[in-house]
C-alpha cells in the first residue's frame, strides 16, 4: 500500500495517509481521517483539489482535452449513439446492444413523458414573466409530491423507475414552462415521435398537432434539426463533479427526495458561471459587434481593471481545447453547409475571437481555450431555440448524468451526509 507522509513541523509528529490508485488520472490522498488523527483539516476553497466521492460515470483529462462516459470517448458516443442510448448507458452502465433495445428504451421514455394533470395546473400559478429555469426547478421539485414513494430507494427497480421518469418528463416540463411564458396552450407529448423530435414538437406545434405552421415560423421538424439537438444533449450528459452535480449529491446525502436533489441541481446550473454561460457568450458577441472591434475587446479582457470578460473561454478543469467545443465547432460548420444557416455575423465573429485569442500569449500561457458554451448558443439560435431556453436545454442534456450520479451516491455504502468544515476567522 502506497502512502504519503504529513509532518507537523511544530510538533514533529508524522502521519501516513493511504494513496488511492485511480484507474485513470492522478493518485488521490485519503484524507478522510485527517482531522480525527491530527486535529488539523484541509483548506481548499472551491474544492479544486478535493475529491468528495469515487465514481465510474465520467472521466475528464483536462490536460489532454479528453472526456469519457463510462469509458467511452465522447466523440465515439456522439458519432455512433443517440442521446437516449447514452441515457441508458449512464443510468444502467450498459448501452443498447442493438436497434431493438434502443427503440424499446426510447419508447419507455416516451410513455413516461406525460405529466400528472395536477402538476400541469401548478404552471398556471406562475407569472408568465418568470424565467423558465425558475418554473422548471419548482415543477421538478413538485414532481416529488406526485411520486413521493421514490423517497425509498432501497431496490434497483425503484431506482431505475425514478431515474427514467425524471429523464422522460424533463423535456415536457421544459416545453410547458416555455409555452406558459408565452401564454399559449400546452402541447402534450406524442408517443409516435422520438425523444428529441417530440421535444421540438411540444415547443413548436399549434394545438391540434398541426405542424405546417409552427409558433416559430413555417417549418416542419427536419431530421437534421433532430440530429443536431440530439448531439447537443449528448455533449452535456455528464461532466464529473461540477457545481450542479455536486449539489445533487450533497442534497441526496441528507436523505432528501431524489427529485428535490435534482431540482437543487437545476438551481445550481442556472448561474451564469455554470449553465447560463452560453447566453452570456451571445451577449458578449453582440457587445463586440464587429470583427474590427475584436482586438480592442481582447485587450479589455486582459485588463484586470476592466469589467469585460471573454465569455466561453477557459475552464476550471480543461487546460486544453474542451473536446465538447471541438465537436460543437464542427457541428456548427456542418449544419451551416447542410442548410441550417447560422447567423453569419455571430459565427464569423466567434471564429475571429477564437483566432485572435488562441494566437495571443496571454491566453495561451493561461491555457484559455474555447469551452462548451462558446459555440452552443450560435447553434441553438440557428435551431430556433429561444435564448431563455438555452439553460433548460442544458438541463435536459444533464438529467441522465445527474440521475446516474444520484444513483451511484445512493448505492455507495460508504457515503455520509456532506459536511465540509470551515476556517473560522471571525471575532
Amino acid at each position: 500500500m502506497a502512502t504519503i507522509t504529513l509532518t507537523n513541523n511544530a510538533t514533529k509528529e508524522s502521519f501516513d495517509f493511504e494513496l488511492i490508485e485511480c484507474t485513470r488520472g492522478p493518485k488521490a490522498v485519503d484524507f478522510s481521517k485527517l482531522f480525527e488523527r491530527t486535529n488539523i483539516f484541509s483548506y481548499d476553497p472551491g474544492y479544486g483539489s478535493t475529491a468528495g466521492c469515487k465514481s465510474t460515470i465520467s472521466y475528464i483529462n483536462g490536460k489532454e482535452g479528453e472526456l469519457l462516459y463510462k469509458g467511452f470517448p465522447l466523440q465515439k458516443l456522439v458519432e455512433k449513439y443517440q442521446f437516449t442510448d447514452v441515457c441508458k448507458l449512464l443510468i444502467t452502465g450498459d448501452a443498447p446492444n442493438n436497434g431493438a433495445e434502443s427503440k424499446e428504451f426510447e419508447i419507455e421514455l416516451m410513455h413516461r413523458s406525460f405529466l400528472h394533470e395536477g402538476l400541469i395546473n401548478i404552471f398556471n400559478a406562475f407569472p408568465d414573466t418568470a424565467h423558465p429555469m425558475a418554473n422548471l426547478s419548482a415543477a421538478l421539485s413538485a414532481l416529488s409530491t406526485f411520486h413521493f414513494h421514490h423517497l425509498d430507494m432501497s431496490n434497483e427497480e425503484e431506482r431505475q423507475v425514478m431515474a427514467r421518469r425524471a429523464i422522460a418528463k424533463i423535456p415536457t416540463l421544459v416545453a410547458f414552462a416555455y409555452r406558459h411564458s408565452l401564454g399559449i396552450p400546452y402541447i402534450y407529448p406524442d408517443v409516435e415521435r422520438g425523444y428529441v423530435e417530440n421535444f421540438l414538437y411540444m415547443l413548436r406545434a399549434y394545438p391540434g398537432g398541426k405542424m405546417k405552421q409552427t409558433i416559430s415560423g413555417p417549418a416542419e421538424i427536419t431530421p437534421l434539426e433532430v440530429e443536431a439537438l440530439d448531439k447537443i444533449f449528448t455533449l452535456h450528459a455528464d461532466h464529473g463533479q461540477n457545481a450542479s452535480t455536486t449539489t445533487v449529491r450533497n442534497v441526496a446525502s441528507t436523505g432528501a427526495h431524489p427529485y428535490a436533489a435534482l431540482s437543487a441541481g437545476i438551481n445550481a446550473l442556472w448561474g451564469a458561471a455554470h449553465g447560463g454561460a452560453n447566453e452570456k457568450v451571445l451577449d458578449m458577441l453582440n457587445e463586440i459587434g464587429d470583427a474590427k472591434n475584436v482586438d480592442k475587446f481582447i485587450a479589455k479582457a486582459k485588463d484586470k481593471n476592466d469589467p469585460f470578460r471573454l465569455m466561453g473561454f477557459g475552464h476550471r478543469v480543461y487546460k486544453n481545447y474542451d473536446p465538447r467545443a471541438k465537436i460543437l465547432k464542427k457541428l456548427k460548420d456542418d449544419l451551416d453547409a447542410k442548410g441550417i444557416k447560422m447567423d453569419s455575423r455571430l459565427s464569423d465573429l466567434a471564429h475571429k475571437v477564437e483566432e485572435v485569442a488562441l494566437n495571443d500569449s496571454y491566453f495561451v500561457e493561461r491555457n484559455l481555450y474555447p469551452n462548451v458554451d462558446f459555440y452552443s448558443g450560435i447553434i441553438l439560435s440557428a435551431l430556433k431555440i429561444p435564448v431563455s431556453l438555452f439553460t433548460p436545454i442544458f438541463v435536459i442534456g444533464r438529467m441522465p448524468g445527474w440521475c446516474a450520479q444520484l444513483l451511484e451516491h445512493i448505492k455507495d455504502p460508504t457515503t455520509r451526509i456532506t459536511r465540509p468544515r470551515q476556517v473560522y476567522i471571525g471575532e
